[in-house]
């Protein structure tokens, strides 16, 4: 069967908001239309995508990796179009993908000031899958944290990322400078990838409502501070490489030139 873009997008907000009125506001439809093309879209999938009562509205399996498969191709859907409106207006786009914590802004101003003809935009890369962007046609390159799926990719290692403890203000371990894993025994970790939050926000809001404690890059800790968590190095975790990372069979000159100056600047 052939996948309908518009019902596709449909259930990607109706599956966002977990409400069809506002689903239907969202999408400038009246929420009786949107109901009946969701219906219509699970009779063409065959498959069932919600649970429906009166007051909730929830995501049964196939609804879930319907939703993680949504997001991937819309967004591949999205870039293509604008790479389309790019050439037409002979437009020359570069577009940096990165994983949270991460800066890469020194690099682009850099990069920007040898060519100011050339557009950049950026990307976020999610945790469970960075290297996404660069596989669906979202970036050219990937800022990212290691480990990732690397095949078919070219990557130059710039770094290292420690990690840290993070844990509630009020946790026991919270009093100490430092730990070792050693401390950590016996402690809910919320670092299984079998969980994957919808953003950081929500696995830190976990972490300081008591839910567990978190092995997290540094960068990452540095970048959601909030007062209710702490940070503590640890000191035998092994740190995480950070890396620049583009697709193997990509030999675009302006791409090779942006590697050479991120990759000066982020060592830096």
């Amino acid at each position: 069967m052939d996948l309908d873009l518009r019902k596709l997008r449909y259930f990607a907000a109706v599956a966002e908001h977990r409400h069809f009125g506002r689903a239907a506001e969202k999408l400038y439809i009246a929420q009786p239309v949107l109901s009946r093309q969701i219906r219509a879209f699970e009779q063409e999938l065959d498959c069932v995508l919600f649970v429906r009562t009166t007051r909730t509205v929830e995501l049964t399996a196939a609804g879930r990796q319907l939703h993680e498969e949504a997001q991937r191709i819309l967004a591949a859907v999205d870039a293509a179009v604008r790479r389309v409106h790019d050439a037409d207006r002979g437009v020359r786009r570069l577009v940096v993908a990165f994983s949270a914590g991460l800066y890469v802004s020194e690099a682009i101003r850099q990069f920007s000031t040898r060519h100011p003809e050339v557009e950049t935009d950026v990307v976020p890369a999610r945790w469970w899958e960075p290297d996404a962007p660069l596989r669906d046609g979202r970036a050219q390159i990937g800022y990212l944290r290691r480990p990732f799926d690397e095949t078919g990719l070219r990557t130059i290692s710039v770094g290292h990322d420690p990690r840290v403890a993070c844990m509630p203000a009020s946790h026991p371990l919270a009093a100490r400078r430092e730990l070792a894993l050693a401390d950590l025994d016996g402690e809910r970790m919320l670092d299984a990838p079998a969980r994957r939050s919808s953003s950081l926000e929500e696995k830190f809001e976990r972490i300081a409502s008591g839910h567990g404690l978190a092995l997290v890059p540094l960068s990452v800790a540095r970048a959601y501070v909030r007062p209710d968590l702490v940070h503590r190095p640890v000191a035998d975790a092994p740190a995480a490489e950070t890396c620049l990372a583009v697709p193997a069979n990509h030999h675009d000159k302006l791409v090779r030139e942006f590697l050479d100056i991120a990759a000066a600047t982020l060592r830096h």
